[in-house]
């Protein structure tokens, strides 16, 4: 006899469904929003460029305005003049004026005063004429200042602008002294650290004629720029 097979049909009732995996939304790119400038900022600039433009201006128009500043109050102290030709046989012809009762040499004037003061207010009554104590830069201009100092009407010392600092000898330009073109006399300079000023002395040979003396009242030379017109 033939077995029997039997099917039974099961029903699972508890199955979940197929499990849903949710996927997160894409997530949205950063947007880049530019950083704003500070308002200042723009004014911190163009004050900047501001400040670099005049000193531009300073460091150029400066070198001008501090060779000719003197010039002018030259020019203004005095009423008259008398001119001469500052270049003869020359194409163009120019003039070379110095103030009445000064003396010009080359390119500068000279004045010799009759009163006597200290060396620091000579160069003082110098300047308030746009002038300065004589500088000595040549041996034509120390020969023509001693010819100058031997004439009758002259006292024995003139200042000229060379006095002792710490021990060292300065011009009042600021040129730098040269010991090797210097005009003493013989023995001279004997002592700087008591005797800081100078003269020319009126009655030493032309050319080796300066000595060192104390700082009080002497004759005096200034010296400025001829005017050239």
């Amino acid at each position: 006899m033939a077995s029997e097979i039997t099917y039974a049909e099961v029903k699972f009732h508890n199955t979940s469904p197929a499990a849903v995996i949710k996927v997160p939304p894409e997530t949205k790119k950063q947007q880049h929003h530019p950083q704003k400038c500070p308002l200042w900022l723009p004014w911190l600039i163009s004050l900047l460029l501001l400040l670099l433009c005049i000193a531009l201006v300073a460091v150029l128009v400066a070198p001008f305005s501090h060779s000719s500043d003197k010039t002018p109050a030259f020019k203004q102290k005095f009423k008259e003049w008398s001119c001469d030709s500052a270049a003869p046989g020359g194409k163009e012809k120019s003039w070379a004026c110095c103030p009445k009762g000064w003396k010009r040499f080359e390119g500068s004037c000279y004045y010799l005063s009759g009163d006597m003061m200290s060396w620091a207010d000579s160069e003082q009554n110098c300047t308030g004429m746009g002038s300065h104590l004589v500088v000595i830069n040549s041996e034509a201009e120390q020969d023509f200042l001693s010819k100058e100092v031997k004439k009758p009407s002259r006292r024995e010392n003139h200042y000229i602008g060379l006095s002792a600092q710490m021990g060292q000898w300065h011009w009042v330009d600021q040129t730098p002294f040269n010991v090797t073109a210097a005009f003493w006399r013989e023995g001279e300079p004997s002592n700087p650290d008591y005797e800081k000023c100078v003269v020319i002395h009126r009655t030493s040979r032309a050319l080796n004629n300066w000595n060192d003396v104390q700082c009080n009242d002497h004759n005096r030379i200034c010296e400025a720029a001829a005017i050239i017109v």
